[in-house]
């Protein structure tokens, strides 16, 4: 150390001894130099101090540490190691920051706070769980994880040693260790192995724990746990080994004590029925929980714990008997202590009496014979060599064995219990390694000593030897690896307090000796002590007593009463008692006392031991002592520890009084003496205490060196460097290989050394500061008077000014008054003159007028009879020149006008005229010719009919007359003249019932005009109550706003439900799919288990859907889809929705049976069918083939004009939606009413194009029917040329008839269809009309939320706004228009390849027919069609045979992997499958649609299962199976997924069934997917968080770095692999990018996306908040600036994305209020309001902690005051907080997936070759 450093200087802190808080702060006022007697202090009061210093008596004071060292988590990181120092930290940390776990080295200290804390949840245990210890804040999670890791590194067992005095929470932290393990190492199947060994802590709390004057729940025994582990580190089983129990405590309890706890609880519930016979009533009535004047511990009941004793007695396998039974012998030893035991008049005998009831319920319990108790309980039997006899007691020694029975049933009891509950939690799986955690007492001294505060001070004797040497080990290891010299530390040895109590002839040696004796006493026993070891240093007789000894102890002295060691030692009971009850009638009973045999010889597996010895022999029974058996299992015990890596924890009671975070130094300082914490800080003091790493040196010194030092590469060179330069003494420091080692001080002294240099930086910046502030204020002084002065001679010369300005003036004013006198006197001398010469030349001037004017109206008299003269001669020549050119003009029009009419009458004159309407015309004059044509055809054909019906009635009436004239008999021709006349009555009904159509038709027509009239007056009304709905929605607005408001409000809860409501199903499903892949795994390995060599054939009668999958077939159904089923049953309630749900299930069954009824009657009908026709063709002589073609020739026109007829009229139904909806949108500008009309006009053009069509239609229908009506006359004429025609003419001729009426029947059936199609075309168009009105009603409603959101707006926000509007609209029609050219273009391209192709096949087809050669002429057709083959489109379906099957989905989905269909169209194979559905249900075969289906569902499921780490095959399976079943939804038919559809989509919809069961199975499996998604992404993003955002220096140089514990320097963490990965923002972000792009590369939807980006969001939010909350080091103003720039970053991305509205930037508002919270000022009232005001995502304890966790960096920082702290929590008393501290890191949002209908054309959908799907053809 520098000569310039004295430590003990003026301002120096220092700690003095104080009678009451045990040391008190000070400073140091005056420089002390070497030999001054006197050291000048300052209390922090003020107070001055004069403190004596002496070389030996009083040396000088502990130095202080500086405050940025206060409050460490880890003692050891102190630099001053002293015993104030650590008393101090402990204080700081549990009153002000409520921290009551503090690492010591490798010891946890854990403060009891006497109040439940939150810290020991889930989340909390998940937050510890694989973190480094120093990471974090101390914990008992911590050193759990600690000893859990490693375990499983090192693999070597554990061992967490707790221990502490009574109250100190040993208990509580042994359970709260056991829990961390139980959820931290589960057990892996269905055992529960951690669940019953968490049962145990109530069993034995019960049996084991009493209230004693230091704690509600102290344990009265010590016991150690083994906790079994499997190889893959999962919980098998565990057991537990108990050491002396405090059997006194059974019949004894001083003042405010209480009994065992299981005592009290049988008591409180001893009215329950099963407890009746037990005869008890309250705990006061019985002497043995009587006895402490208070049954009752405030806050506990009894009642309630005995329910949760018993229910872990159950789970832990005890059956309901033997916990009777249990309970049986817990009651008699109440009932054995209210025996009443008389004494007899010689004092020397006793007896109880017979009807003593306590006594009868005493035996009835146990099953014992009451005489003989009765008897034994009053008599003893000794046995000598010669004889036996038995001998009376008196009433006391009665008494002392009655409490001997007592005590020896419940410890015996108590050792059942404890070798039961380790039978139930053994395992027969081999072990593999174990944590044992040792829940013991802790150092005892009280007033009055007896022999279990021996006991337990030898055991805590034993473990100090095992924690110094451990220590001194550790300290080794540490110097050795850093390779620094070893230097032998000196520690105290208590290996001479151990050989005084167990070596030979030590105490206990001599106390079994005293034993043996017959008439052994106390007295004797002391004396031997006092001569065999008065000369140990450990051992000391006390002056004023010769009954008891004083021992000194690693932790104080003790002074033990003898009284009481014998009898305790030996625990005698009376064989003959002990006999009585091995025979009772009940096993249990007899079981506790019966013998056993020896132990068997230790095996791999850790035996149950209890701590007391199971006796061999009823001679040899209590040979053995009660100080021997403790020897020998605590020498078990240090076997045990010594195997294992120890892990200690050390509990302190702060105080007596059991209050809330209350710190009593005085008790403190004596417990951390005992438990060993002062001697860890003093071996480590004894070194190099202070250890940092370079790099961290570095970082906090730099500031030290020189620049030239800095720029050296090598930082271990400059900080070697630095430290030769800074500290002189070479032995103060060591370098290490990667540490630098300091004696204590030595950091104190460079942190003072680093602070003068922050202080002279700062002084010098003050004073560079203040100079230019002066000169600031200098120059605006200069500036001010600079001003002034200019102000004042301003103001001088205007003065000046103003003077020259009135004399100037008055100069003026005289020169100007002297020139206007003059002039005055001049203009009246010049008016005068000018006067006089004015009259006189005006009298001149009006004689010459006079005479001028005489002149000019003598001119003006000529002139105007000159000119009526001229205009008289031209007016009769204009006349004549008129009639002229009017005569010429005449006929040159006349010939124009001939010339006109006839241009007029030419097209092209028309054309001329308007040039635009050509097409239209050209179009018109097309239909009117189709039209004029169609007429006269149809015309033609009527004359044709009729003219065929006149020759068919001539002819007849001429075969009538032959008939007549060859046969005699006229009946065959009067029947034929009647059915001749019942034809033509037929014809007439025929056209009368055509003439009714056609009248019903036009009724109906007129009907529908006036209908259609109605609806526009609808819609004019609708129009004006649109206005006046307009002009109300602006008179109240204001009201509006408000409801809007309040329906906001019920919006955003009834969609809160909904997000409820949806989460609890998802995690419903989460739990199905856990218990799925639960149950696949009990399957798995129950076939494993079962297997033998050989084929094994699963029945075949199991399907597909049975063995793979869970979910239900296609013949059974659910609810729907996801989202409907909740919206169900949120509108309809649980039992309502449910009953409805069976309904709908029978309805949809009724359905399907009908389904398969009408099939199989359809293929009845079918047969029928094909049996008429081929009877009728076998009947009818065969055609020529002439006739097969023209046959065919008809039916392909009639084909053709049918298609045609379809495409117009969904062209129609098209263009009228397109004009309805354009219509309403523009109704309110007249230039698009213009544009409307046009549309409606060229509506009304294809409604008449489409009436032509179906004329066509109709026409060559009827042409058809006629054609095939002369084939068959023709041929029934070529029949008649035969002989005989008597015998063959009179069938023929009926037949004809006949089927002349069948002819005409089908032209009534073509008027009907015509009329029908009329009707329907009406109809349509009502609908329409309907839909523009409901359009226009939308239309309203739009209009009017525009106008509301309009009116809100400012003016200039209206014009942007309405500026958008109108380039939205625009850029819309844009598209539109190009979109509408597009197609027609493609259509037009279409339809000329169509027409090549039909003309070329037309043309084959014609000259097959003229090449073919007939025996007869073919008939000419009536009209000739050009004939064109429509080629056949692909249809968008995939057929696939169905052995096919399991290798399309291999192909599809097992093999296939996401980079080989990356360059095609996303989520292809949910296409291709959906096709392949799309087929099947073509085909109508269910059986493939249901194997297709749950075989795709159970194929996806087991590649997720075989990728369940894979993030990209995770998404690439969402994507596509979210595609699937929007797909499923699009295509379903159902109205509400069509809307958005093209009309080629809508044709492509299912056709036969309905998939909406199939839909909740996609659904269910997208969200499991889903769920696994979060959890791939999840578990990567996880290890990168708390690197990412609080570790990494995304700012370079901010954070700074203070001095590391031991936790930091000697953790888990595998310091020489160059430690954890550490990651950075960039890393972080980088894998987010990753994310997103790979989700966003498969198709996966946006919305979707959005939620896996939240849900990351949040468990970046979720764990970065929680560790924060866990850590003090990164709380603090530097990491606050951190943190705030890398959520900035991460906000930053979410806008880079486009993802800033998915909801995940709100996701890290904790965070970033946080990070708000440790940069804000945290000093002043007003500071505390603005807290409050802005961490609103906080809740109070996350806000109370992150300030309580707030550590300055630097000495000029200022810490967070306890006031301050408590305003805090003033302020938000009123929120409602819950008490969790910690986030849930396994929260998952509620995921919704909404329907994406897709754009995709499925007959344009092109699959890769590379795909090998050869197997599947287009349809």
């Amino acid at each position: 150390m520098t000569s310039e450093y004295y430590p003990y200087s003026k301002y120096t802190r220092v700690w003095i001894p104080d009678a009451d808080d045990v040391w008190k702060a000070a400073e140091i006022v005056k420089d002390y130099k070497d030999g001054d007697p006197v050291l000048h202090l300052k209390l922090e009061d003020e107070t001055p101090l004069e403190y004596a210093v002496g070389p030996k008596s009083n040396p000088l004071p502990f130095l202080r540490n500086p405050d940025i060292l206060v409050g460490e988590n880890d003692l050891t990181a102190l630099s001053y190691l002293h015993e104030p120092a650590v008393l101090h930290n402990l204080r700081v940390r549990f009153i002000e920051s409520n921290h009551i776990y503090t690492y010591c080295g490798i010891v946890l200290v854990a403060i009891n706070p006497y109040e439940q804390l939150h810290i020991y949840g889930e989340e909390v245990i998940e937050a510890y769980s694989g973190q480094n210890m120093g990471d974090m804040d101390p914990h008992i999670f911590a050193v759990a994880e600690e000893a859990y890791k490693q375990m499983a590194r090192d693999e070597r067992n554990q061992s967490i040693i707790v221990s502490g005095e009574s109250g100190a929470g040993k208990t509580v932290s042994a359970k709260y260790a056991m829990r961390f393990f139980a959820t931290v190492g589960g057990s892996a199947n269905d055992a529960n192995v951690e669940e019953k060994v968490l049962a145990s802590s109530p069993i034995m709390e019960a049996i084991g724990n009493a209230k004693t004057t230091r704690n509600d729940n102290s344990s009265r025994f010590g016991k150690y746990i083994q906790i079994v582990f499997s190889r893959q580190y999962h919980i098998i089983g565990a057991n537990m080994r108990t050491y002396l129990l405090e059997k006194s405590r059974v019949v004894f309890q001083a003042v405010d004590e209480r009994n065992y706890h299981i005592f009290y609880q049988l008591c409180a519930s001893a009215s329950l029925p099963e407890f009746k016979d037990l005869g008890l009533t309250s705990a006061e009535d019985f002497n043995f929980t009587s006895l402490g004047e208070n049954i009752f511990i405030e806050g506990v009941n009894d009642a309630e714990d005995f329910k949760k004793t018993r229910e872990a007695f159950t789970l832990l396998g005890v059956k309901e008997s033997s916990q009777i039974n249990i309970f049986k012998v817990v009651a008699s030893i109440l009932h054995l202590g209210n025996v009443e035991i008389c004494s007899e008049r010689d004092g020397e005998s006793c007896r109880i009496s017979r009807d003593d009831p306590h006594l009868q319920h005493f035996c009835r319990l146990l099953g014992v014979e009451q005489k003989q108790m009765e008897h034994w309980l009053c008599h003893r039997k000794l046995a000598t060599s010669a004889e036996t006899y038995v001998k009376k007691m008196s009433s006391k020694q009665a008494s002392n064995a009655c409490n001997a029975l007592a005590k020896h049933i419940y410890a015996r009891m108590f050792d059942w219990i404890v070798e039961h509950i380790n039978m139930s939690l053994q395992t027969s799986s081999k072990q593999h390694s174990f944590i044992g955690v040792l829940d013991i007492y802790g150092f005892e001294t009280f007033e009055v000593n007896s022999f279990e505060q021996f006991c337990i001070n030898y055991a805590n004797e034993k473990l100090q030897q095992q924690f110094n040497s451990h220590v001194f080990k550790l300290e080794q290891e540490e110097y050795m690896k850093e390779q620094i010299p070893w230097t032998l530390i000196d520690f105290y040895d208590n290996q001479p307090c151990i050989d005084l109590i167990e070596a030979r002839l030590g105490i206990l040696d001599l106390l079994d000796e005293e034993c043996k004796v017959p008439k052994g006493t106390e007295q004797n026993w002391a004396q031997k002590l006092y001569k065999q070891h008065s000369s140990s240093a450990h051992f000391q007789k006390p002056r004023m007593s010769n009954i008891s000894f004083i021992i000194i102890h690693f932790a104080d002295k003790v002074e033990y009463q003898c009284e009481g060691f014998l009898e305790k030692n030996r625990d005698t009971v009376y064989d003959e008692q002990i006999n009585i009850l091995k025979a009772s009638q009940f096993q249990l009973v007899a079981d506790l006392f019966h013998e056993k045999d020896d132990a068997p010889p230790k095996s791999s597996r850790v035996n149950v031991r209890a701590a007391k010895s199971v006796p061999k022999a009823p001679n040899r029974e209590h040979r053995k002592t009660v100080g021997h058996q403790f020897r020998s299992s605590l020498h078990l015990l240090m076997e045990t520890l010594n195997a294992t890596t120890p892990h200690y924890v050390r509990c302190i009671k702060p105080n007596d009084e059991k209050e809330a975070f209350s710190f009593d130094s005085r008790r403190a300082v004596q417990q951390l003496r005992a438990c060993g914490v002062l001697e860890t800080i003093r071996i480590s003091a004894a070194g190099y205490p202070s250890r940092w790493t370079y790099p961290d040196f570095f970082s906090r010194y730099r500031v030290l060196l020189k620049k030239s030092d800095m720029m050296s590469s090598d930082k271990k060179q400059v900080c070697r460097n630095l430290l030769e330069t800074l500290i002189k003494e070479p032995d103060m420091f060591q370098f290490g290989k990667t540490k630098i080692f300091f004696r204590a001080g030595q950091v104190a002294y460079l942190e003072k050394l680093r602070t003068d240099k922050f202080r002279a930086a700062c002084i010098k910046i003050q004073k560079t500061v203040r100079g230019w502030l002066q000169r600031v204020r200098y120059r605006k002084i200069r500036k001010t008077a600079i001003t002034i002065q200019r102000y004042g001679r301003g103001y001088l010369a205007r003065r000046y000014a103003e003077f020259l300005r009135l004399s100037r003036a008055a100069l003026i004013c005289q020169k100007q008054y002297r020139m206007v006198r003059d002039r005055r006197a001049f203009l009246r001398v010049r008016q005068a003159v000018v006067t006089i010469q004015a009259y006189s030349r005006g009298m001149y001037t009006r004689r010459i007028f006079k005479e001028f004017l005489l002149h000019h109206k003598a001119m003006i008299i000529q002139r105007s009879v000159r000119g009526w003269l001229a205009r008289k001669k031209f007016q009769r020549a204009r006349n004549a020149a008129v009639i002229i050119q009017c005569a010429f003009r005449r006929t040159r029009a006349k010939k124009q006008l001939q010339q006109l009419k006839i241009e007029a009458r030419s097209a092209q004159h028309l054309k001329n005229l308007n040039s635009g309407m050509e097409n239209k015309i050209v179009q018109l004059q097309r239909k009117m010719d189709d039209q004029s044509k169609g007429y006269r055809n149809q015309n033609e054909q009527l004359v044709q009919q009729n003219s065929g019906l006149g020759l068919e009635v001539n002819k007849l009436q001429k075969q009538l007359e032959l008939m007549k004239s060859q046969q005699v008999d006229g009946g065959q021709l009067l029947s034929l003249q009647e059915e001749l006349e019942r034809l033509r009555e037929e014809l007439k009904d025929t056209n009368a019932e055509r003439k009714r159509m056609e009248e019903e038709h036009g009724s109906e027509k007129l009907t529908l005009q006036q209908r259609v009239k109605e609806l526009e007056t609808e819609n004019g009304l609708l129009k004006s109550e649109k206005e006046e709905l307009n002009q109300r929605i602006l008179q109240h607005s204001q009201s509006s706003e408000v409801d809007g408001s309040n329906a906001s409000q019920r919006e955003a809860s009834l969609q809160t439900e909904l997000d409820a409501e949806r989460q609890r199903y998802q995690n419903l499903l989460k739990e199905f799919s856990r218990l799925e892949q639960r149950y696949d795994n009990l399957k798995e390995e129950e076939s494993l288990s079962k297997f033998q060599p050989g084929h094994r054939r699963n029945p075949s009668n199991q399907s597909s859907l049975e063995s793979d999958s869970n979910y239900p077939s296609i013949s059974t159904s659910e609810v729907g889809d996801t989202e409907d089923a909740i919206q169900l049953v949120e509108e309809m309630g649980v039992e309502k929705a449910a009953m409805d749900i069976s309904l709908f299930m029978k309805l949809q069954k009724r359905v399907r049976e009908l389904e398969t009824e009408r099939k199989r009657l359809q293929l009845s009908v079918d047969k029928m069918e094909e049996l008429n026709k081929r009877k009728s063709s076998e009947s009818r002589s065969p055609t020529s083939e002439q006739e097969k073609a023209d046959n065919a020739y008809n039916n392909l026109k009639r084909q053709e004009l049918e298609t045609e007829n379809k495409k117009l009229k969904n062209d129609l139904n098209a263009l009228s939606k397109a004009v309805a909806e354009r219509a309403s949108q523009n109704n309110s500008s007249n230039e698009l009413q213009d544009s409307y009309n046009l549309l409606l006009s060229q509506l009304k053009s294809a409604n008449e194009e489409l009436d032509a069509r179906k004329e066509e239609v109709l026409i060559l229908r009827t042409q058809i029917v006629s054609t095939a009506q002369l084939l068959e006359k023709n041929d029934l004429i070529d029949s008649d040329n035969v002989p005989e025609v008597n015998n063959s003419k009179e069938p023929v001729d009926k037949e004809e008839a006949v089927k002349a009426y069948q002819g005409l029947c089908e032209s009534k059936k073509l008027l009907e269809a015509q009329l029908q199609s009329q009707a329907r075309k009406h109809k349509d168009e009502l609908e329409a009309l309907h839909t523009q009105n409901e359009l226009l009603k939308d239309d309203i409603e739009k209009k009017q939320e525009i106008i509301n959101s309009y009116s809100s707006l400012s003016p200039e926000a209206q014009v942007e706004y309405s500026i958008q509007q109108e380039i939205t609209r625009l850029t819309n029609d844009n598209l539109d228009l190009k979109e509408l050219v597009e197609k027609l273009e493609k259509n037009e391209r279409k339809l000329k390849k169509q027409l090549r192709i039909y003309m070329k096949k037309v043309q084959e087809l014609e000259a097959a027919q003229a090449a073919a050669q007939s025996s007869r002429s073919r008939p000419e057709l009536s009209r000739q069609v050009t004939v064109q083959r429509k080629e056949k489109d692909f249809e968008g379906m995939l057929e696939y045979y169905k052995e096919d099957e399991a290798l399309l989905l291999k192909t599809l989905i097992s093999d296939i992997r996401p980079n080989t269909v990356s360059a095609t169209v996303p989520c292809l194979p949910a296409y291709i499958l959906f096709m392949c559905i799309r087929h099947a249900d073509y085909i109508n075969d269910d059986q493939k649609v249901e194997s297709l289906l749950t075989s795709t569902i159970n194929a996806i499921k087991k590649v997720l299962k075989k990728n369940n780490d894979d993030f990209e095959m995770t998404s690439f399976w969402l994507a596509n199976t979210s595609r699937l079943l929007h797909c499923l939804k699009q295509y379903s038919g159902d109205e509400a997924f069509m809307t958005q559809n093209t009309s080629k989509q809508n044709e492509h919809c299912l056709k036969n069934f309905d998939l909406a069961e199939y839909r909740q199975v996609l659904s269910d499996l997208s969200i499991q997917i889903y769920q696994q998604l979060i959890k791939v992404a999840e578990g990567i993003i996880q290890p990168m968080t708390v690197s990412a955002m609080l570790e990494s220096e995304s700012i370079p140089s901010l954070a700074g770095v203070k001095p590391m514990g031991y936790r930091n320097r000697s953790s888990s963490m595998d310091m020489d692999a160059g430690g954890p990965t550490s990651y950075t923002l960039e890393t972080l972000i980088r894998q987010l990018g990753q994310f997103h792009s790979i989700m966003r590369d498969h198709g996966l939807d946006p919305e979707i996306v959005g939620q896996v980006v939240r849900q990351l969001f949040h468990c970046i939010n979720a764990v970065t908040l929680n560790n924060l909350l866990l850590r003090k080091d990164v709380c603090s103003w530097s990491a606050g600036m951190q943190l705030r720039y890398n959520t900035s970053q991460m906000e930053e991305w979410l806008r880079a994305n486009n993802l800033y509205q998915s909801k995940a930037a709100a996701t890290l508002e904790p965070i970033i209020q946080a990070a708000q919270l440790l940069q804000v000022k945290k000093k002043t009232t007003q500071d505390a309001e603005a807290i409050c005001s802005l961490c609103t995502s906080l809740t109070t304890q996350q806000i109370v902690k992150i300030l309580n966790l707030y550590t300055p960096l630097n000495e000029f920082e200022e810490r967070v005051t306890v006031s301050f702290i408590r305003n805090i929590q003033n302020n938000l008393q009123e929120r409602n907080d819950p008490p969790q501290l910690l986030l849930d890191t396994k929260q998952q949002f509620p995921v919704l997936f909404p329907y994406t209908p897709s754009a995709l054309s499925l007959e344009t959908l092109h699959i890769p070759a590379t795909l090998r799907l050869d197997f599947l053809t287009r349809v």
